[in-house]
C-alpha cells in the first residue's frame, strides 16, 4: 500500500495543511484506516477508492472519521492528476460521506465544487471571548454545527491565544472559524480554524471546508460572490473562492512532499 503527504493550499514545502492520500483497490478495515491516520498523524488522512472509474473518498483525522475535509480532498485530488490516473483537462467526482465534489483544473488551480452551509446569527458570549483571547462583534453558528467569529481587525486574530481545554466536548460547535477583513490589499478576508481537542487537532493550518460558511459569510458582508484569501496559521495557506448558487468552488495548490509504502 502507497501513501502520499501532500501540502495543500501552497506551492512550497512545509506550508499550507500536510495531508495524507492512499490509494487502494478497495476500502481497507475502518480500524486499519484509523491506524494508519493516527501513525501518518497528520489533520487528515483521506482514502481513495477506486472502483469502475467511481471515486470514493474518507477521511481521518488521528482519532476519528470526518465527513468531509476540504484539504484532503485537494491533496487526493493532486496526487490522481499527477500520477496519471486522471487526465489534467478531465472532470471527475470524489464521493464523499457529506456530498459528491465535482474536481476540474483551472489554470493551475485544482478547483473543488463544495456545498453551502446555511448560517444564523446567534448571541456573542463573554465566555467565549475569555476561552479565545480576543474580542469578537460577531457570531454565526451554521447548519453543520461550525462557527463563524468576526474579529475587527487581522492584528486582533493574530493575537487569538485559545485555551484548547475549555473548547471541548463541543460546546461551541466542532470548529470555529474566527476572521477578519485582510490588512493586505491582496487579500479579501484572513481566517484562523480552532477545533475541539477531541478531533485530534486544534488550529487546523489551512482549511478548505470552512469556506463552506466562510464564503456565504462573507457574501452577507460584502455582497460579492469571489474572494481571494488567506489562513494566517503558522504554516499559512492561500485559497481562491467563488459562490455558485447553493455550492461553492474552492481552489488550491498542492505540492507532494513524500512517498510512502506500507509494509506488512
Amino acid at each position: 500500500m502507497k501513501l502520499y503527504q501532500v501540502d495543500s493550499f501552497t506551492t512550497e514545502r512545509f506550508k499550507g495543511n500536510p495531508a495524507g492520500v492512499c490509494i487502494v483497490d478497495s476500502f481497507p478495515k475502518t480500524e486499519i484506516m484509523q491506524n494508519i491516520a493516527l501513525e501518518m498523524n497528520l489533520s487528515e488522512t483521506a482514502f481513495v477508492e477506486c472502483k469502475d472509474a467511481i471515486f470514493n473518498l474518507r477521511y481521518f483525522t488521528p482519532t476519528m472519521e470526518v465527513p468531509l475535509c476540504g484539504h484532503a480532498t485537494l491533496a487526493s485530488a493532486h496526487i490522481l492528476y499527477k500520477t496519471g490516473m486522471i487526465g489534467k483537462h478531465e472532470e471527475f467526482i470524489f464521493k464523499a460521506r457529506e456530498a459528491d465534489l465535482k474536481i476540474s483544473i483551472y489554470d493551475s488551480w485544482i478547483k473543488m465544487n463544495f456545498p453551502v452551509y446555511s448560517i444564523c446569527n446567534i448571541p456573542v458570549h463573554k465566555e467565549l471571548n475569555e476561552i479565545l483571547g480576543i474580542n469578537i462583534s460577531e457570531v454565526y453558528r451554521s447548519e453543520n454545527n461550525w462557527l463563524v467569529a468576526l474579529v475587527n481587525s487581522e492584528k486582533e486574530l493574530e493575537k487569538a491565544a485559545p485555551d484548547f481545554s475549555k473548547l471541548r466536548h463541543g460546546k461551541y460547535g466542532i470548529l470555529i472559524a474566527v476572521t477578519a477583513k485582510s490588512d493586505n490589499t491582496d487579500y479579501d478576508f484572513v481566517t484562523r480554524i480552532f477545533c475541539d481537542p477531541e478531533s485530534g487537532i486544534t488550529e487546523d493550518p489551512v482549511t478548505g471546508a470552512a469556506n463552506c460558511i466562510l464564503v456565504p459569510f462573507w457574501h452577507l458582508k460584502t455582497n460579492l460572490t469571489k474572494f481571494k484569501s488567506k489562513q494566517i496559521s503558522k504554516r499559512t495557506g492561500e485559497l481562491k473562492t467563488e459562490l455558485k448558487g447553493n455550492t461553492v468552488n474552492i481552489m488550491g495548490q498542492a505540492k507532494t512532499v513524500m512517498t510512502i509504502t506500507l509494509h506488512d
